[in-house]
């Protein structure tokens, strides 16, 4: 413990005598690129050599039924090394990143930079139809967040760090540094700036040099070719294909993911999980695993080698047969991940995603190969397929299209990439405004990505409601509402009923001119006031009150707590109560900005 007080102690020390907080970011950034990627190289041995292991066995065995226990076995000990050894202190999911971000100052517990690792190895490399995309990306996050908390780095520091760790995470597992940038740049952060973005681009740089230098494979080989023109229809449909697709995928995940068999113990629901998923390998084998071998084959022009493993695969010969094969491999891929996640295994929807888009190009393009009447070329579909399925889950439309150039080398389908990909992000973004990540945020937590939203969250309806108020009777006489008004400097008054309930309203500037004249003199309250055009809930949220305030063009409205008035609330004050709290989250950017 005294050797590493006095090593923290020196770093600091030489971390105070660099020329700029900003260098400083610079050199960790390095490090945490460094270490993403050698995580990255570790996870891909892991989980690779566990595959080869379960490919093995069942090679032995008569019509790989041995498929149907693997799963079962990998998701159980995930789930036993996460309860038994781990505490249940792992935090899955890039959603869990945006809430740290959001609500815990970017700070990720430590053991997030060793338990992704060994958990999601043992989901994969055993046949869990997921993907290890996510947990590369928790285990960066958190290299990148226990940095800056080691050197107590302001909040923003953490986060361009956090958001380094999982660029060089990404990075190195697809040998695509641009991606990797873009992904924490699109999905966690959320802005493109100067001093963000460079500590983005050196860790992703980094992660995929170490990548590279420990780890020679490629994710998938050069495959694709230019495009034509009389292809153009149909990456059209693709896109939109795509886009309905997504939205498929973002709703099966996000049901299927909450848990399967919650009336059980999580071991008991491990391996029924685990059985359950066993049972759709053996009949669509193309699921085991992230499903990238299989997705090779096809890319290669070998298609049918994906039904080579089924239970089925004599009844498959037939053209139509295949290709009904294919589309049962579209629908079902997110529900065996769905499983394996949802069972206690530890992974993500990112290479499912990729999965389901690539096989549904291949679907399009196979299909009207099928017809005679064109011919299409199933590479170029299959690789549109996966920007397409990322750029409408992830609503990150830049990443998928420089994710797929990069990783497949399609670079001569930036046209089809890019009409695909927006054309798929319309029509995601038309039925589910957020991405899968922020979905259930959004609707369960809260939490939302946009920052103007998160500062109102944090002002409570309380604080800005004025109680100082003086209420009259809708009988009131105006020549006695006179001396009310005399006596008090509010500009608006309370109309209530006899159960505290607010009637309506008078506003002073409205009827100032005729307040005094004869006419009114002899009339009462109820023939000068105004119903409110809106009557604010004590339980609503601040974000919904302005969301009021802009609609109505209103500056003052009544606030009720079980059907009794109790105040005002006006939108000066909830302005000036953000303008504090804009204040304070931004002196923390203080020092790095300067």
């Amino acid at each position: 413990m005294y050797i590493l007080k006095t090593l923290t102690s020196k770093l600091n020390h030489v971390r105070s005598t660099l020329n700029s907080q900003r260098n400083f970011l610079i050199y960790c950034s390095v490090f945490v690129g460094l270490m993403g990627g050698l995580a990255a190289v570790v996870l891909k041995f892991m989980v690779h050599f566990m595959e080869e292991l379960s490919r093995n066995i069942s090679a032995h065995l008569p019509y790989h039924f041995i498929y149907v226990f693997l799963p079962a076995l990998g998701i159980l000990g995930t789930v036993a090394y996460l309860h038994l050894i781990n505490r249940d202190k792992i935090q899955k999911g890039i959603g869990n990143i945006l809430v740290n971000i959001k609500r815990n100052r970017s700070n990720i517990l430590f053991n997030n930079v060793y338990s992704h690792l060994i958990s999601s190895s043992l989901t994969v490399g055993f046949g869990g139809s997921s993907g290890l995309e996510a947990p590369i990306v928790c285990t960066g996050a958190a290299i990148g967040s226990n940095t800056g908390r080691f050197f107590k780095l302001s909040a923003y520091e953490k986060t361009v760090l956090l958001a380094a760790g999982t660029s060089a995470g990404i990075a190195a597992v697809f040998n695509s540094p641009i991606a990797g940038v873009l992904f924490s740049l699109e999905l966690l952060i959320g802005e493109i700036t100067i001093p963000t973005f460079i500590p983005l681009l050196i860790a992703s740089a980094t992660g995929v040099v170490v990548s590279k230098t420990l780890y020679s494979g490629q994710l998938f080989h050069l495959v694709t070719e230019g495009w034509v023109m009389h292809a153009l229809p149909f990456y059209i449909l693709l896109g939109i294909l795509s886009g309905l697709t997504s939205v498929y995928i973002t709703t099966v995940a996000g049901k299927l993911e909450k848990g399967l068999f919650v009336n059980q113990n999580r071991y008991v629901r491990a391996i029924l999980g685990g059985l359950l998923l066993g049972v759709l390998i053996l009949m669509l084998p193309p699921l085991f695993g992230e499903g990238y071998h299989e997705l090779q084959q096809a890319l290669n022009g070998n298609i049918e080698a994906i039904k080579d493993q089924s239970i089925f695969s004599e009844y498959l010969n037939h053209p139509l047969a295949l290709l009904g094969f294919i589309a049962l491999l579209v629908f079902m891929k997110i529900v065996a991940a769905g499983i394996t996640i949802g069972s206690g295994g530890n992974g993500g929807t990112f290479a499912p995603t990729m999965f389901t888009g690539a096989f549904l190009g291949l679907f399009i393009a196979y299909g009207c190969n099928l017809t005679g009447l064109i011919h299409l070329n199933t590479s170029n579909f299959i690789a549109v397929g996966m920007a397409g399925a990322l750029s409408g889950v992830l609503h990150a439309p830049l990443t998928a299209i420089f994710l797929i150039a990069e990783i497949t080398g399609g670079y001569v389908l930036f046209i089809p990439l890019m009409i695909v990909s927006a054309i798929s992000y319309i029509i995601s973004r038309h039925f589910n405004p957020h991405n899968m990540y922020w979905h259930d945020l959004v609707h369960e937590r809260n939490i939302h990505p946009d920052h103007d939203y998160e500062m109102l969250s944090s002002i409570t309806i309380d604080s800005v409601i004025n109680r100082n108020f003086t209420a009259v009777s809708k009988e009131l006489p105006v020549r006695d509402f006179y001396k009310v008004i005399s006596q008090s400097p509010a500009n608006i008054f309370p109309v209530l009923g006899t159960n505290k309930d607010i009637e309506g309203v008078v506003l002073v500037d409205e009827i100032r001119r005729q307040l005094f004249t004869d006419e009114l003199a002899g009339s009462t309250v109820a023939e000068i006031m105004i119903t409110p055009p809106a009557v604010i809930k004590y339980h609503e949220s601040v974000n919904i009150v302005m969301t009021q305030f802009d609609r109505l063009d209103v500056w003052q409205l009544p606030v009720e707590q079980d059907g009794r008035f109790i105040g005002f609330v006006s939108k000066s004050a909830l302005l000036a109560q953000y303008r504090e709290v804009f204040i304070a989250q931004h002196k923390q950017t203080d020092l790095f900005a300067h």
